[in-house]
């Protein structure tokens, strides 16, 4: 029997590789705005991140989606993460 790929994404703060269903994704869609992607299949720019509060926390402190998706990314995408772990 053939063994099913498990898809691996690298979070972009810890930089850890990881099954893609332990991250969350974080998209620039073609028109600028910034949402946080549930299903993973929205288009555009994707960044991921591991599912931890302080990985979120420390996201925002360093600015690193801001890096990855090359543009401002503002103050209620980080709150909208942090709700989706609660």
């Amino acid at each position: 029997m053939k063994v099913k790929k498990i898809p691996m994404r690298s979070c972009c703060v810890t930089r850890e590789k990881l099954p893609k269903q332990e991250l969350v994704r974080v998209v620039r869609t073609p028109e600028g705005n910034i949402v946080v992607d549930v299903t993973g299949k929205t288009n555009g720019r994707g960044a991921y991140l591991k599912r931890d509060l302080a990985v979120f926390e420390k996201a925002e402190k360093t600015k690193a989606l801001d890096k990855h998706l090359e543009t401002e990314v503002p103050s209620s995408t980080y709150e909208e993460l942090k709700n989706l772990i609660k």
